[in-house]
């Protein structure tokens, strides 16, 4: 047997290989979580309420032991239902961000039926012709803009479906365009500076100004985002030269038919009435980003906004009653899958939770960092984050929990706060970019019809890039100070 011909039968076995989708790999998180809760000594921090961030925050050296509370079969199914209306202090519940994935997706459908999108791209795509991959820097600053800003997680979804038929458009892949929304908002929450859900709130927790550090947190922002545009113009540009290397090439007629299935072989014509669709639909967005960053929105007042958008689309494309509420439940239903990995994911949490194992693996962090040098205590900080942000996805969530513990331990060590703040942010950036407990990953790639095995391990060479540059800040944070 040649070894072309061995070279295709393991093509062949790994094309016809069949990973666990994105249901079956959380359920079995949520099921290996509640084993945890049997094995784990159950635990609690004594709480007091912070004014200055509106939360109870767990107090160093109160830690006690508790009777335990073993998650057993009926709590693991109970999980993915009591993910969506379960508000507890690290996370809120995932119906409100279900709700507005359901809503965004019945938007999105709307506009896509009148053909704006469509013709939208058609004109951007011959504009480019032959400068297609200038799009990826100027998207992923965009996102990591937000990132930094406001902390964009969840208000990224409803870009991939926006994002990822333009990708397929300029003859590059889904992994291209989910990679551009996720690499950039993921990037800019990793290097946040001012957002408020991230860096503010952990910096008040350990009580600093959250300006102490900005200068290190905006070099790791320039040099991690330098560094994701590189990657992903690299892979775009080896895929459209030769589409085979796509890591999804056995499903890019499914993609193109899903995406791109409304392009007939004639040119839609860039009508009037399309011209103004598309100025609604980038004014939502634009309305959007001004509400959370400014006027404090969350996922009811963007639903909201969405709602109203989609009925003015409607009305602009002069639709009949039938054809709007149609074609709005047609796009909703597309999403539907989306929203319910949503829930299943934050089911994680609840069983983590109610097993009461949090403040014990919290616990065992605090002890394992105890009267380590300065170089040695910020990195093994760093990678004590990392555990815990898989396990706590919420950036708000995970600097509630640990600032209040880790930020008086840095005293001690001789490490300055700020660079405490600037590993819990950087390590929970870097976790959010894979992490299957968080409904901002699975979600986007659901929508983006990547599967989350093959995103792993596309994208693990970048994590171990930015996890080296994350920990060389760092250390030289420790240095100069």
């Amino acid at each position: 047997m040649t070894t072309s011909t061995l070279d295709k039968e393991k093509k062949g076995f790994f094309a016809n290989l069949k990973f666990p989708s994105a249901y079956t790999i959380l359920f079995a998180l949520i099921a290996i979580v509640a084993l945890m809760t049997w094995i784990i000594p159950a635990g609690q921090y004594d709480r007091v309420m912070n004014k200055d961030i509106g939360k109870e925050v767990p107090v160093t050296g109160t830690y006690h032991a508790v009777e335990n509370n073993p998650q057993g079969f009926v709590d693991v199914v109970l999980a993915p239902i009591d993910g969506f209306y379960d508000h507890n202090t690290y996370a809120a519940a995932a119906i409100d961000v279900s709700l507005f994935i359901l809503i965004i997706g019945g938007f999105l459908g709307l506009v896509t039926k009148t053909g704006a999108i469509d013709a939208g791209i058609e004109r951007v795509t011959t504009r480019l012709n032959g400068r297609e991959e200038l799009m990826i820097p100027i998207l992923m600053a965009m996102f990591a803009a937000g990132g930094t800003i406001y902390g964009m997680a969840e208000e990224s979804l409803p870009f991939y479906s926006l994002i990822v038929p333009v990708m397929l458009a300029a003859r590059f892949d889904s992994v291209v365009g989910a990679a551009t929304v996720l690499l950039g908002a993921g990037i800019g929450v990793l290097g946040s500076t001012i957002n408020p859900f991230s860096t503010v709130i952990a910096a008040n927790t350990a009580g600093i100004p959250f300006t102490d550090g900005m200068f290190l947190r905006i070099a790791i922002l320039a040099i991690g985002w330098l560094i994701c545009v590189i990657y992903v113009m690299r892979y775009a540009k080896m895929v459209k030269a030769d589409p085979t290397k796509s890591i999804v090439f056995d499903k890019h007629e499914e993609h193109i038919a899903h995406f791109l299935g409304n392009k007939s072989d004639e040119k839609l014509e860039f009508t009037t009435t399309r011209k103004l669709i598309l100025m609604i639909f980038v004014a939502s967005f634009a309305i959007m980003i001004y509400g959370v960053a400014v006027a404090g929105w969350w996922m009811a007042e963007i639903s909201g906004l969405f709602l109203v958008a989609a009925i003015i689309t409607g009305l602009v494309a002069r639709m009949s009653e039938e054809e709007l509420t149609s074609s709005f439940i047609d796009g909703a239903r597309d999403l539907l899958g989306v929203a319910l990995i949503v829930g299943i994911a934050r089911g994680i949490v609840v069983i983590m939770d109610r097993g009461m194992i949090t403040d014990t693996i919290l616990h065992t962090a605090e002890n394992a960092i105890s009267g380590l040098s300065g170089i040695v205590f910020i990195n093994v900080m760093y990678w004590i984050e990392v555990l815990l942000s898989f396990l706590v996805p919420s950036t708000s969530g995970l600097a509630v929990l640990t600032m209040p513990i880790m930020s008086p331990l840095a005293d001690f060590a001789s490490v300055s706060r700020d660079l405490v703040v600037t590993a819990f942010q950087s390590a929970s950036g870097i976790v959010n970019l894979i992490t299957p407990t968080s409904a901002v990953v699975m979600g986007g790639l659901a929508i983006a019809k990547v599967p989350y095995v093959r995103w792993l391990k596309w994208v693990a060479p970048l994590i171990a890039i930015l996890t080296i540059l994350v920990m060389a800040m760092l250390s030289l944070g420790v240095i100069l100070a």
